[in-house]
């Protein structure tokens, strides 16, 4: 008897069982390289705009007041307030530089 020409499914030698992995917070590595790629790419700008707003919160907060497409809602809070923009600034370096740990490519 000749074998078939393609593997059967359910092994044969050789064959092992395995598992699938967990999905984590992001499966990037199971949709190919642009999750993993759009996931840095949010990092970055995390991580940069973090420190802008830590080392210039006023400046930082002042561009984004005024005429920004909607962003003066989001900014409001930050308004003569440095130390509330310095304190969000960490909070968003830590959690860009997060995402990006979690990256596996």
């Amino acid at each position: 008897m000749t074998s078939p020409p393609f593997p059967r499914e359910s092994g044969g030698p050789g064959y092992k069982e395995t598992t699938p992995p967990t999905p984590g917070l992001l499966r990037s590595q199971e949709n190919g390289p642009w999750p993993s790629r759009a996931a840095e790419m949010a990092a970055i700008f995390m991580v940069g705009d973090g420190l802008i707003g830590l080392l210039q919160p006023r400046r930082h907060v002042d561009l984004w007041k005024d005429d920004a497409l909607g962003t003066e809602k989001l900014v409001k809070p930050f308004v003569d307030r440095p130390g509330r923009r310095r304190l969000y600034a960490v909070v968003q370096i830590a959690a860009g530089l997060a995402l990006a740990a979690r990256q596996k490519r």
